[in-house]
């Protein structure tokens, strides 16, 4: 009769079984090998992150510390500039002193000459028998060609014809209608 059992399988030998339970612990050792070589890669590429991380840091500390001094420069120059304009503002206001006591000094002067060269000019007037701005015009015309101020002028002419002039030091100034 035959059986109706399979053959068994022939049994491996106990040096067999123990090369392919070597081989297993062999194959697993090797994945632990290269999943410690990619962890250990892993670690290497967080470091090297992280050390990019701390020089991205350091770059950006560094333009913040530069902005910080372009901030003090800026400050710096805007002083200055602060300064200058207070300075320009008192020399300003200096000039504007100056022009003021200048105009203040003008208009004394004036006001003191005023009545003599008026003396002169109706002295003109009467002598030359013409109107009040044509003796002014002789008188100023008399002035450039002698070279001698309107105001100087009118007190040589005043005192002249008053007698307190007439020596030798009075200016004899020709005062005609016409130029010559």
């Amino acid at each position: 009769m035959g059986s109706d059992r399979k053959p068994a399988a022939p049994q491996a030998s106990p040096d067999r079984r123990q090369a392919r339970a070597d081989e297993r612990d062999r194959k697993a050792d090797l994945r632990a090998l290269a999943a410690d070589e990619r962890d250990r890669r892993a670690d290497l590429r967080a470091d090297a992150a992280d050390e990019r991380d701390r020089r991205a840091d350091l770059r950006a500390d560094a333009a913040d510390e530069r902005d910080r001094k372009a901030d003090l420069r800026a400050d710096a120059a805007d002083e200055r500039d602060r300064k200058a304009d207070l300075r320009a503002l008192a020399a300003d206001e200096r000039d504007r002193e100056l022009l003021r006591d200048s105009a203040t000094a003008r208009l004394q002067a004036r006001l003191e000459t005023m009545p003599v060269i008026e003396q002169a000019k109706g002295i003109v007037m009467g002598q030359k028998g013409c109107g009040s701005e044509e003796a002014f015009d002789l008188l100023r015309r008399a002035s450039q060609q002698s070279n001698v101020p309107i105001r100087e002028l009118a007190v040589l002419i005043v005192a002249r014809s008053t007698g307190n002039g007439a020596g030798p030091t009075a200016v004899t100034i020709p005062l005609t209608t016409h130029d010559p």
